[in-house]
């Protein structure tokens, strides 16, 4: 009976591993699109949101089962209580992927008020949260989890950073305030998915000790 436990936690994890490829892809691309002002790939974002969706669905019903036939205790049901919360955070960073898409096909195929420098940076960061997070909740490593709140930080400086530079922009220039306010909502988009990240990583330490630890300050 444990060994056929194990076996599904392990295909749980195997799933959890294939939907956040597809969040990557899409958060990389998302950048890139609006970047290269590449509308075709763009709407490819927005269309393939769907199969984050059904990965969601796939691996709820999962966890669903396997509370249902296992009747976990203490550190299991854990394990299943933080993929529930891990594949929400997911989710929700695909939707942001899918939202800057349609940002991008809003300003449509014009060039952009400045060449985009920090934010794919900023995008390289949260790459690397995305893929910490999830190795981290493969491995049950702590301290990686841990490592995601200085990552979260480095985030946050690009936001502000950004941010300010934006709004100089649009004071000494009204006409560029429209495209302005897209790249702010992309970048603010992508300072949310490093939050999403951090989550995860409060729910890897929650699994493993029982402890909430706050990563998002």
């Amino acid at each position: 009976m444990r060994h056929k436990f194990e076996v599904q936690l392990m295909e749980l994890k195997k799933k959890i591993v294939a939907m956040s490829d597809l969040v990557e892809v899409a958060v990389e691309q998302a950048i890139i699109s609006l970047k290269e002002r590449d509308l075709e790939s763009a709407e490819k974002i927005v269309a393939n949101d769907v199969h984050i969706n059904n990965c969601e669905q796939e691996i709820e019903q999962l966890c669903t089962h396997l509370v249902a036939t296992q009747q976990p205790f203490a550190s299991d049901l854990r394990k299943i209580v933080a993929s529930y919360k891990i594949i929400t955070a997911l989710e929700r960073m695909g939707d942001l992927a899918a939202d800057i898409a349609k940002l991008s096909l809003r300003i449509g195929p014009v060039p952009l008020i400045k060449p985009l420098i920090d934010l794919p940076k900023m995008t390289e960061i949260v790459i690397k949260m995305i893929r910490t997070a999830v190795e981290a909740f493969i491995n049950e490593d702590i301290e990686m989890a841990r490592s995601l709140a200085d990552m979260d930080h480095e985030v946050d400086h690009y936001y502000k950073q950004i941010f300010t530079e934006l709004n100089e922009i649009m004071a000494k220039n009204a006409s560029l305030a429209h495209q302005g306010v897209y790249i702010l909502l992309t970048t603010r988009y992508m300072e949310r998915i490093g939050d999403y990240c951090t989550n995860i990583g409060e729910e890897v330490i929650y699994m493993d000790i029982g402890v909430r630890e706050d990563l998002n300050q």
